[in-house]
């Protein structure tokens, strides 16, 4: 498979470019007559610290910080078309000059549509989006502080994904799809403030069919899976993924399924490096409620034992979440289909039984969030740069409560990723002193927020967030804490005003004992036009 590419353009051409695969399936999508709802929202915000750069003590300074950001949602949903985005300009004015630490201004979109282009046949996904994630995993990690550059990397991505559907009857079903996406990266580097060169920037081309069983087969499930995807970098080269697979299932029981799978794995990394082998797994899918399911699988690939786990519980005041996956992947993928917690769909389903109307229900869970100050995903920092394709093993756990006055947010993370490709295509990430930093990382981390609601409009927020990783090959261990406190309160229907206290304090990413601390106070009103 070829893939090209063309010449490099000015940068307002090259941004608009990243936009266009979304602008032309919604364009292709529009005679679908969906309902929209455009919502312009303005916020401004003004924050005090006394360490603005987050450096240590010798060389921190405090300032004043004020924000304007105006922005724009859009959601369209219809029977053939479904569309959500959302954009906002982040406008910074600084009390003191601060240099090269910190930017004036920072923008972040994020859209995806669905659509339905031939009935029962011919469908699109497309998505695009910017912002900021965290460069390494040691050192300060990405919050709300937009204007800050240390540890930071703005990611741009986009893909657009047509795809078939074939149904045969009762029989069996066809699935066809051809994706194409980007991810590339810009900012500064992650500890000095040159730059960024070191992340490639990546176009992707893949291929997926899928063949499985309809309702015919009623006790014995069938499927089989070929996948291939070729990745073109500027530069370490081309670089490829290829997987087959078959899997059965049997139903032993109206709750109780037992599943296998076997397959064929094919990996080129690139820069000569490669590997292949044969994987197979076995394992039960398990419902024994409406609210309460269990799956899991036990295997090997050619890389090792491996296993998985999706675990999910509904209460009535309480949702609970638990998985656990191992697999070959890359910082690109992760970008593209994060492997956070996605804080919308863990209260969707806590919310579910209060609001059953699923377009209700999402515009009081994204008043949930906002009010609460909950960030869009859980567990975020399991992501950072590297061009190497590395085994992630990944557990989550996360805890939604709401009762009464209360509520509450818990999701716990443990991760580790071990690379498999040399460290050569890493060489310009960080610098040449810490450029095995990102070999092989451990992770561990909590996030916890608890919300008391003191009257209709007012309501008090409390979170933790406690982070430590561990680089195995240089023995660096690196935490981060941050404690806030906050009051909200809301006047009318769309504004919403805010005032929050936060500490944060941990290691620089350094080595050598360097830490920080900051201490700031911000106050914000945000409001729907």
């Amino acid at each position: 498979m070829t893939i090209t590419t063309a010449k490099q353009q000015p940068r307002p051409q090259r941004r608009l470019l990243r936009l266009t695969p979304l602008a032309a399936a919604m364009a292709l999508a529009l005679p679908a007559h969906a309902d929209w709802r455009v919502t312009p929202t303005l916020s401004t915000t003004a924050t005090y610290t006394d360490n603005i750069d987050l450096r240590d003590d010798t060389l921190k300074h405090s300032d004043l910080v004020t924000q304007v950001a105006p922005g724009v949602t859009v959601v369209g949903r219809g029977r053939r078309l479904s569309v959500s985005a959302s954009a906002a300009w982040h406008q910074y004015a600084f009390l003191h000059s601060t240099g090269r630490r910190t930017v004036d201004n920072q923008r972040q979109y994020n859209g995806a549509l669905r659509g339905e282009l031939a009935e029962d046949l011919l469908f699109i996904d497309a998505s695009a989006s910017r912002g900021q994630r965290s460069a390494s995993a040691f050192g300060p990690q990405l919050s709300n502080d937009l204007y800050a550059l240390g540890n930071r990397a703005e990611i741009e991505t986009w893909s657009i994904s047509p795809y078939l559907v074939q149904r045969f009857g009762n029989t069996a079903s066809m699935q066809l799809r051809y994706t194409r996406d980007g991810v590339d990266a810009s900012g500064r580097d992650a500890l000095d403030g040159v730059t960024r060169r070191g992340f490639n920037k990546t176009n992707g081309e893949s291929v997926n069919a899928s063949l499985v069983s309809g309702r015919a087969f009623d006790a014995l499930g069938w499927g089989l899976t070929y996948y291939r995807q070729d990745l073109e970098s500027e530069r370490i080269g081309d670089s490829s993924t290829q997987s087959l697979s078959a899997n059965l299932s049997y139903r032993v029981t109206p709750r109780l399924s037992l599943t296998a799978n076997a397959g064929y794995d094919r990996y080129d990394f690139g820069l000569g490096n490669g590997d292949e082998g044969r994987n197979w797994s076995g394992g039960f899918i398990w419902n024994p409620s409406t609210r309460t399911s269990l799956q899991a699988s036990l295997g090997r690939h050619y890389y090792g034992q491996t296993g998985s786990l999706l675990a999910s519980h509904r209460s009535r005041h309480t949702v609970w979440s638990v998985n656990y996956s191992d697999a070959v992947t890359n910082s690109r993928q992760q970008f593209l289909l994060p492997s956070t917690i996605d804080t919308a769909a863990l209260l969707d389903r806590l919310f579910a039984a209060s609001f059953p109307d699923p377009v209700e229900r999402q515009r009081m869970v994204a008043a949930y969030i906002q009010a609460s100050g909950l960030p869009p995903s859980l567990a975020d920092s399991v992501n950072f740069l590297s061009n190497r394709y590395m085994r992630q093993k990944l557990l989550q756990a996360s805890s939604a409560y709401r009762r009464g006055r209360s509520s509450a947010v818990l999701s716990l993370y443990a991760s580790e990723r071990i690379a498999l490709t040399d460290s050569q295509s890493d060489s310009e990430l960080l610098g040449s002193q810490l450029s095995s930093l990102n070999d092989n990382v451990r992770q561990r981390g909590v996030d916890a927020s608890y919300t008391y609601q003191l009257n209709r409009r007012s309501s008090v927020i409390a979170s933790w967030d406690l982070r430590r990783s561990h680089s195995i090959t240089t023995g660096l261990v690196d935490h981060q804490r941050t404690l806030r406190l906050g009051l909200t309160r809301r006047y009318g229907d769309k504004v919403l005003g805010a005032l929050e206290l936060r500490r944060r304090s941990g290691d620089l990413g350094l080595g050598a004992g360097a830490t920080y601390q900051e201490n700031a106070v911000t106050a914000s009103l945000s409001m729907q036009l």
